[in-house]
């Protein structure tokens, strides 16, 4: 059987496509929601864009984190599940916006 993506802790680093008008996203996240995908859309768009919380070792602590390496500057909505969005945040070019949801 074929090792599902979020079943291994993730040691390699993250490329983040940010400047200009391109920022990045980072959703930190309880354990609870390993394995999960987060979905995030500019607000008013039905256009959205997942990624799949996984398991990360920072200073050899467990992290749990959905990375999105390249948005466009704007507002966005970010929905844990498929029914109502769970907050908003704002993407700004050439920086890395985190979101604690521990």
């Amino acid at each position: 059987m074929a090792e599902q993506h979020s079943d291994r802790v993730h040691p390699e680093s993250v490329v983040l496509d940010i400047g200009q008008d391109i920022g990045a996203l980072i959703i930190y996240t309880g354990p609870e929601l390993h394995g999960r995908e987060i979905e995030v859309s500019p607000c008013g768009s039905m256009t959205r864009v997942h990624v799949e919380v996984l398991e990360r070792r920072i200073n050899g602590r467990a992290v749990f984190a959905a990375v999105f390496p390249g948005l466009r500057a704007g507002d966005y909505d970010i929905w844990e599940n498929r029914a109502n969005p769970s907050g908003a945040v704002t993407i700004v070019g050439g920086e890395v916006v985190t979101v604690d949801r521990r």
